[in-house]
């Protein structure tokens, strides 16, 4: 009985120090992952930005307009929103299985032509991604102006 619960014990410790390895993996990724769509983002690179952002996108802007990805993005691509920067500080991550909120502030110029007194300077922003289909998209993002 001993012997069983030694092997128990013994494959729940090496199960659970593969989780905590799986999970890190996951949350290395997922702050690469935002570093490259803020990096799409201000070089406008649709192509790996429509791959980041899933279809069902929302974005809450500082200003409180709501903006699908359909949206946003088409705003990026012409030009009606410019990020001239968008610099991540520390990335705090939450892990929840197959979900994840990310949390940071960031500095960010823009332009935002229909909004010339966009906010500048510093944004928190908080994002939620889905794992779907094997890959971390980001869902909801919502912005806010950081004093």
């Amino acid at each position: 009985m001993i012997l069983g619960r030694a092997v128990f014990v013994s494959v729940m410790v090496t199960c659970m120090a593969a989780s905590n390895a799986n999970a890190q993996g996951d949350v290395d990724q997922l702050r690469t992952i935002e570093q490259e769509r803020t990096r799409a983002l201000v070089e406008a690179d649709m192509k790996v930005a429509r791959q980041l952002i899933a279809d069902d996108f929302q974005l809450i802007t500082p200003m409180g307009s709501v903006l699908s990805k359909q949206e946003y993005l088409a705003q990026v691509e012409s030009g009606e929103i410019d990020y001239l920067e968008w610099k991540p500080e520390t990335i705090e991550v939450k892990l929840f299985g197959e979900a994840a909120v990310l949390r940071y502030r960031a500095a960010i110029r823009i332009v935002v032509k229909a909004a010339p007194n966009a906010p500048q300077g510093r944004i928190w922003f908080t994002d939620l991604y889905e794992k779907r289909s094997g890959r971390w998209q980001v869902v909801w993002s919502q912005g806010t102006q950081a004093p």
